[in-house]
């Protein structure tokens, strides 16, 4: 079943919120998000930030020890313009690394839908104009955490978060831990384009128009969140300092080589040791994420 959906009420936080919407095992929905910000698509604030999330999504028979799976139909920017920061972080940089009068505030991104590119006049800059193809992703969703806990959508965990991991584009499908009833998911802070580690601390901000479709995977148990996409299975780990979010991932890889591809200790061992990749998702905001990889091409059976 396919349900239309749209927001008029939105979270800052990742939590036991009352669910907007039930939905089934298959079912997708087609809704919206707004930008990181809280504004539209006609460009006009709706809500506060940081990050709001539409949702959650209440999804029928999910329980705590499930997994949900996130399918990313399509993500799509539905106006014309978004913003990003236009000075690099500061926890980016070397201890006083000089940033002179770099304008701390916002810089306004021209979308064309049409050529599927977007392009800024650099304030102040004489290197002229930039333009990049367009890469629509989610930046922060996921699911309610546990033990009642509402997280902020400034952060990151085992429930997912403001992973801001550029590889969350459309085709992907995503892995959920449940941790409460219905898993109740929650989707937002849209980017049309982000570079590795969301440095600017932001990317290209844009509302977004989404269609996901969910899928439960009964009495199975993960630790972190997971995705594929036709090239690599990966897993995702969310803390700080990087390191940690590292062996959260790395770990939760080894997990699923085992558990789910039938490959001994040792064998798990050599083949990501061997094959491995790892990309940097969030280094801005306060649990950084890490993200380890692994080719489909590598797995036996392949």
């Amino acid at each position: 079943m396919e349900h239309y959906f749209q927001p008029t009420t939105y979270h800052a936080a990742i939590g036991s919120h009352q669910p907007v919407l039930h939905v089934g095992d298959g079912d997708s929905i087609v809704t919206t998000t707004v930008d990181a910000h809280g504004f539209g698509q006609v460009g006009k604030s709706v809500t506060n930030g940081p990050n709001p999330q539409t949702g959650p999504f209440y999804v029928e028979a999910a329980q705590p020890g499930d997994t949900l799976q996130v399918t990313l139909d399509s993500i799509s920017p539905n106006r014309d313009h978004g913003f990003t920061r236009q000075a690099i972080a500061l926890n980016v940089l070397d201890p006083g690394h000089p940033r002179h009068d770099l304008d701390p505030g916002l810089a306004s991104w021209c979308i064309d839908l049409a050529s599927s590119t977007s392009t800024i006049d650099i304030p102040g800059s004489q290197m002229g104009p930039m333009t990049v193809n367009l890469r629509p992703m989610l930046g922060c969703f996921g699911v309610a955490p546990d033990t009642g806990q509402s997280i902020s959508c400034a952060t990151s965990g085992q429930h997912g978060g403001n992973m801001d991991y550029n590889g969350f584009v459309t085709g992907v499908k995503v892995y959920f831990p449940v941790f409460v009833e219905g898993a109740l998911l929650h989707i937002g802070d849209g980017h049309a384009w982000q570079g590795d580690g969301e440095i600017l601390g932001t990317g290209i901000e844009v509302s977004m128009n989404v269609k996901i479709t969910v899928q439960l995977h009964k009495g199975k148990k993960i630790n972190w969140p997971r995705g594929e996409n036709d090239q690599y299975i990966f897993t995702v780990g969310n803390a700080r300092p990087l390191d940690q979010a590292m062996q959260h991932a790395t770990s939760e890889m080894l997990h699923w080589l085992q558990s789910d591809f039938q490959i001994d200790e040792r064998g798990a061992h050599f083949l990501l040791g061997t094959c491995v990749e790892y990309d940097l998702g969030n280094f801005f905001d306060p649990a950084y994420t890490m993200v380890c990889k692994l080719p489909k091409r590598v797995l036996p059976n392949a």
